[in-house]
């Protein structure tokens, strides 16, 4: 067991050294008041950080890291549920509306500069680079590019619909979530093994939605199945019909909360 937030990688080098492949799920969880949270994800971040380097200076090849469906939970709380907004993209901008999704978006803004090729020093006119075209080019295929996937994870769970009654806003949403255990398994092996992640751009670097193949889902498949092959088994509306039958009444794939 290790400390992944302490700065100093040293103590913990030897563990990416001869490795292809890193999974990062670890985690540190807040507390307090919501706006203080900052705080303990800056110490997430931190430790995405160690594993990117760490991984990037031993020469793994390819990091599957967690994010989460919060990296741009905005868009939910403001447009799915209201019905303003049918479907969320793994490359819409990133916008949440509190610090556990800030972190997670950065997580993947961090793992984006590992992957491109170009890990330089950024500056603007001032800069003591700019004289040798690094304002115009950057670092461009300075560096090598680490392969990188970020995993925004859905709700890897079984819905107990006795905790939904009363709710059924809340148990729509989860079932447009949801993510069997064979499917994340398949998804984060699919991550580590699928050899061409490139992006448009020729960087690899994706950033796909860890959900079932679930009808009531509002978050995007398309760059896990067009990518990485992805073949989600499972869904929502069969694997817990029963409760379905049970419990939902109003009409509505989502919504509505109010």
């Amino acid at each position: 067991i290790v400390d992944l937030i302490d700065p100093d990688r040293g103590k913990y080098s030897h563990l990416f050294k001869g490795v292809d492949a890193v999974i990062h799920l670890a985690y540190k969880r807040r507390s307090g008041d919501p706006l203080d949270h900052f705080n303990d994800e800056k110490q997430n971040v931190e430790m995405a950080y160690n594993v990117f380097r760490s991984s990037y200076d031993a020469g793994v090849q390819r990091v599957v890291m967690a994010s989460s469906n919060h990296a741009a939970d905005w868009y939910e709380h403001a447009l799915i549920h209201s019905g303003d907004l049918d479907i969320v993209r793994p490359y819409d901008l990133p916008l949440s509306d509190n610090f556990y999704g800030w972190a997670k978006a950065t997580y993947e803004h961090m793992g984006f500069l590992f992957a491109s090729g170009g890990m330089g020093e950024g500056g603007d006119g001032a800069s003591s680079n700019a004289a040798t075209g690094n304002l115009l080019a950057g670092n461009l295929n300075t560096s090598r590019k680490m392969g990188v996937v970020m995993v925004r994870i859905g709700a890897p769970r079984d819905i107990d619909t006795e905790m939904y009654r009363g709710k059924e806003a809340a148990y729509k949403r989860d079932l447009g979530a949801y993510i069997s255990p064979r499917d994340i398994t398949q998804l984060f092996h699919k991550a580590m093994e699928t050899k061409e992640i490139e992006n448009e751009y020729g960087v690899p670097w994706q950033v796909v939605y860890g959900i079932s193949n679930n009808t009531r889902a509002f978050w995007s498949l398309t760059s896990a199945r067009k990518i990485l092959g992805y073949e989600p088994q499972d869904d929502s509306e069969i694997t817990f019909r029963s409760g379905i039958n049970e419990i939902l009444s109003e009409p509505g794939k989502v919504g509505p909360l109010f």
